[in-house]
């Protein structure tokens, strides 16, 4: 093949493009004209979705993923129609089953970052908690200072922060202290055998009454339990105020405080545990012999053995 052919050969290969190209035109400026349309579309309904969703979540960051998801749904919808248009159905396909596959992988390589990001999504709508709320999780008690799509993070008490994956923190219980405005403390306590209980009660009742943030209208509770190694044991219960603060633990300290005083005014006795030593058991000493021969200046079982076999060494001398 000489040069001159291979000049034809091109010419003609454009003359047939240019054909197609001219055959395609009006279906090319229809897909144009629907992809431009179908952004158009994305546009309003991204805004429209944007004010909807500020009235139901206060997550900024979430309502904007929310809103270019639903936009790059619409913009791809529109280039799939645009593709049928011009009679690209192989390549839609291909694009639908790459997607696929990548997405297939994504989903896996990136499973728990996508359930994070999605039990995000959940919280931001569901608002179980909010930003400033305490909340308890496993063994973390504190504020909550930041919900992002992943983690939300938590002040404890101690001044750590701590990250939480929004996957834990959506799926597994949790206690949040801001939402239930009020709390019960419990307090056990224990009295002597000898005390007389109904004064321990009333004692007990007077002590609790000026616990402070203690509701007013709800009844002291002094309930005895049962007889114990050493003491009879009973439980306090009293309701407070919980703003949301460390109220709790004051009011908690508080009554400690005044029980105990209470019970030192009036000869009530908060009784130490009892512990019997037995040394009568079988290969041991009584502890009455053991004591008497140390007032006596005797030597003990082992040092008797011992005198024995020393003087046993002396008649063998």
């Amino acid at each position: 093949m000489n040069f001159s052919e291979m000049i034809q050969l091109v010419v003609e290969k454009l003359r047939s493009w240019l054909e197609l190209a001219i055959q395609l035109l009006p279906n090319l400026a229809l897909a144009i004209v629907v992809l431009v349309i179908f952004v158009i579309a994305a546009k309003i309904v991204r805004r429209v979705i944007t004010r909807l969703l500020g009235k139901y979540s206060d997550n900024v960051a979430v309502n904007r993923i929310l809103t270019n998801i639903v936009y790059v749904a619409i913009v791809s919808f529109g280039l799939f129609s645009a593709l049928g248009i011009l009679n690209l159905n192989k390549t839609v396909t291909s694009l639908l089953a790459g997607a696929g596959v990548i997405g297939l992988a994504l989903g896996f390589a990136f499973q728990e970052i996508a359930s994070n990001f999605i039990s995000g999504i959940f919280i931001a709508f569901n608002k179980p908690y909010k930003v400033d709320d305490i909340v308890e999780i496993d063994s973390w008690v504190g504020t909550v200072s930041q919900i992002d799509l992943r983690t939300t993070s938590i002040i404890t008490f101690q001044g750590l922060e701590v990250m939480v994956p929004n996957k834990t923190m959506f799926t597994q219980p949790f206690i949040n202290y801001t939402t239930t405005p009020i709390r019960r403390i419990d307090l056990m306590v224990g009295v002597s055998y000898g005390d007389d209980l109904e004064k321990v009660k009333k004692v007990a009742y007077e002590a609790l009454e000026n616990v402070p943030d203690r509701i007013k209208d709800e009844e002291i509770g002094i309930w005895f339990e049962g007889f114990g190694d050493s003491s009879i044991n009973f439980v306090a219960q009293i309701w407070i105020e919980y703003p949301g603060d460390n109220s709790f633990l004051k009011a908690r300290s508080a009554a400690v405080m005044n029980l105990k005083k209470a019970f030192d005014e009036n000869d009530i006795t908060i009784p130490f545990p009892i512990r019997t030593l037995d040394f009568g058991i079988k290969g041991g000493e009584r502890l009455a012999e053991t004591l008497s021969g140390q007032r006596d200046g005797s030597p003990g079982r082992a040092d008797t053995g011992a005198g024995k076999n020393n003087k046993g060494n002396e008649d063998a001398d």
